[in-house]
């Protein structure tokens, strides 16, 4: 036996005992399992879907996040980035699904997926090549904007929506604030492993209150069918037209900026070094791949989910075997129908009230790396306000757009998309194009003209501290 000793692994390859993995992947799946149901239930109730095919769909789309979530995890055929990811399908893409179906059929509905799928591998080769117009400053912007997008979301689904008879109902409320409440003196008072499992205590806390007050109703979960499997092609041979599925298609650009961002935050939080022009496109090959897989079961797009990495920045536990072991439970759930119906018998404003405080995480995150920028620099100062400007406006204001032309109100109406396009394009301005209005001052006695010239560029720091 050797007497070197090994090097530990880095924590996100490290392999846990069988009783923490189970845990630890069962926080993830709890805290994103709303996803999948919500997801499924906002298509069938717009398209009117028959009972018998809703619950297959929660099926496939169970098994296509699982089967994801292994993809990532371990990344085989650089299919993947290797990192704890959980993929979820998009709010965005569900109703633009939702939309395509409503104008077309189910079937062309269907063929935009494979089509987006398929745009995404086209399209990564031009994107690979753009990864440089992406710096810490876009990044952290993202991710504050990501966080409350989905605060706002899944506010929604806590409140209720305005005119709704459960409307800013009081229980669903108070249960949201118990449940956030919960975790935060689970995180205060636990330590160790117990302290890491304080998101998933909070919403089993949560969950009992629920039950107690009434609002949880266990009594079908073991009615029906226990074995469930998903259908091929649910809605029959995928019809494929470029022009309705523009809006698809629009958005994997969209989705790329976002995987982009998601990648580069999940390998800061676990602090794993990343070659982004590699782990980046792994990322994205993989939301191809699973995506082009739901749209044949009939999901919409299944993407890289940035509802998990507020999880592993609260936990600490930064293993990709956790999440693997997420995927391997989200699959269970999809083929163990009782499951299934459990998880969606958590009240949904317990499922928020876990969600607000883990997305809010993601914010904290995104506030991290800027704090790491010279915000006194006029370019930062700019990229930021610009960006958190253009990003919140549809967020704070939904419907400003409303007049604007349909086309145009994908993107518009997409706070993430707007902020992170503004960024982008508000960074190159200021970093990437030599335009000055000033000419450098000829060199004095001594001094060199670029030093001359250098001087002359240098950013001022606002007056305003």
């Amino acid at each position: 036996m050797s007497s070197r000793s090994r090097t530990p692994p880095h924590p996100v390859d490290e392999r846990l005992p069988l009783a923490k993995l189970i845990l630890f992947g069962m926080q993830h799946v709890l805290v994103v399992a709303a996803s999948p149901i919500t997801a499924v239930f906002l298509v069938a109730k717009a398209l009117g879907l028959a009972g018998p095919l809703t619950i297959d769909l929660i099926s496939a789309t169970f098994l296509v996040c699982g089967l994801g979530t292994l993809l990532q995890s371990f990344g085989p055929w650089r299919f993947g980035a290797r990192l704890p990811f959980v993929m979820v399908p998009g709010g965005a893409p569900v109703v633009l699904f939702v939309m395509i179906a409503q104008q077309t059929d189910l079937q062309t509905a269907a063929g935009a997926v494979v089509l987006t799928a398929l745009c995404y591998v086209l399209l990564l080769p031009v994107f690979t090549r753009c990864l440089r117009f992406f710096p810490r400053i876009v990044i952290g912007t993202m991710l504050i904007l990501v966080a409350a997008n989905l605060i706002k979301i899944y506010g929604v689904v806590i409140v209720g929506r305005p005119g709704s008879a459960e409307f800013g109902s009081p229980l669903n409320i108070g249960l949201a604030l118990a449940t956030i409440a919960f975790t935060v003196a689970f995180a205060k008072l636990f330590k160790g492993a117990a302290g890491q499992l304080a998101v998933l205590l909070g919403l089993l806390a949560g969950s009992a209150l629920g039950a107690a007050l009434g609002a949880m109703h266990c009594g079908e979960v073991f009615s029906g069918a226990v074995l469930t499997a998903p259908e091929l092609l649910p809605f029959g041979m995928p019809h494929f037209n470029l022009v309705a599925a523009l809006p698809l298609l629009i958005f994997s650009i969209i989705s790329m900026a976002e995987a982009t961002g998601q990648t580069i935050a999940i390998a800061e939080v676990v602090g794993r070094k990343i070659d982004a022009s590699d782990a980046v496109p792994r990322t994205i090959r993989g939301d191809a791949l699973m995506s082009l897989i739901g749209g044949l079961l009939g999901t919409s797009l299944i993407i890289t989910s940035s509802e998990n990495i507020g999880i592993v920045e609260a936990t600490g536990v930064r293993s990709r075997f956790v999440t693997a072991t997420a995927g391997v439970l989200l699959v269970a759930i999809a083929v163990c129908a009782p499951l299934g119906r459990l998880a969606n018998a958590i009240p949904s404003a317990v499922v928020g009230g876990t969600a607000l405080i883990v997305f809010s995480i993601i914010g904290v995150m995104g506030i991290s790396l800027l704090r790491d920028i010279d915000l006194r620099s006029r370019a930062n100062m700019y990229t930021l306000a610009s960006a958190m400007t253009m990003g919140f406006l549809p967020i704070v204001v939904p419907g400003i757009y409303a007049r604007f032309p349909a086309n145009l109100q994908i993107v518009l109406n997409n706070g993430l998309a707007m902020g992170a396009l503004t960024a982008v394009l508000v960074n190159i301005v200021f970093h990437h194009l030599k335009l000055s209005m000033r000419r450098p001052a000829a060199a004095p006695a001594g001094e060199s003209a670029a030093a001359a010239a250098a001087a002359c560029d240098e950013e001022a720091a606002p007056a305003a501290r």
